[in-house]
């Protein structure tokens, strides 16, 4: 195999762990309210849909958003799986499962489910989201859940 080949193999397993890390991140940053995380992980002029919870263009629209759902669903916990990532280049595209438990102000604790399709771009040795898209599967209110222990059983005693 020639030196080449080795330098693009090495790219691709580097980048693969590098677009892995910025969805695992996503996930990391809405679950701990964590804006300054969550702004690492867009280029500029990022986009991130969804559907009917909001559409938001640019940095300061994705924190804004993100407040917003914070406000609504303070406890979130993502789980992120099965990414399919595609890497040509400085640009890549990925499929990412979702299952999410959220206690919704409205509906009270919810499972969520669905897909996220991501595009990413490498900008200055950097890769970064430019569009990340969500297709919902699935929201769906639990009844009478509450938590036994944790940290979330302590604030559902003092809220």
């Amino acid at each position: 195999m020639s030196d080449n080949a080795i330098l693009e193999r090495l790219d691709q397993l580097e980048s693969r762990v590098d677009l892995e890390r910025l969805v695992y991140t996503y996930a990391q940053a809405f679950d701990g309210h964590d804006r300054e995380l969550l702004a690492e992980i867009w280029h500029d002029g990022a986009k991130l849909s969804l559907g009917d919870i909001g559409q938001y263009e640019g940095i300061d629209a994705i924190l804004a958003g993100a407040d917003e759902l914070w406000s609504k669903t303070p406890h979130m916990h993502h789980w992120m799986s099965n990414p399919l990532i595609d890497i040509s280049g400085d640009t890549a595209t990925a499929a990412t499962a979702l299952d999410c438990f959220v206690t919704d102000s409205e509906s009270g604790p919810t499972q969520v489910g669905g897909l996220y399709r991501d595009r990413f771009e490498r900008r200055n040795g950097k890769w970064g989201i430019v569009d990340r898209s969500f297709e919902l599967h699935y929201w769906t209110p639990i009844a009478n859940w509450v938590p036994q222990d944790g940290s979330e059983a302590l604030q559902s005693t003092t809220a």
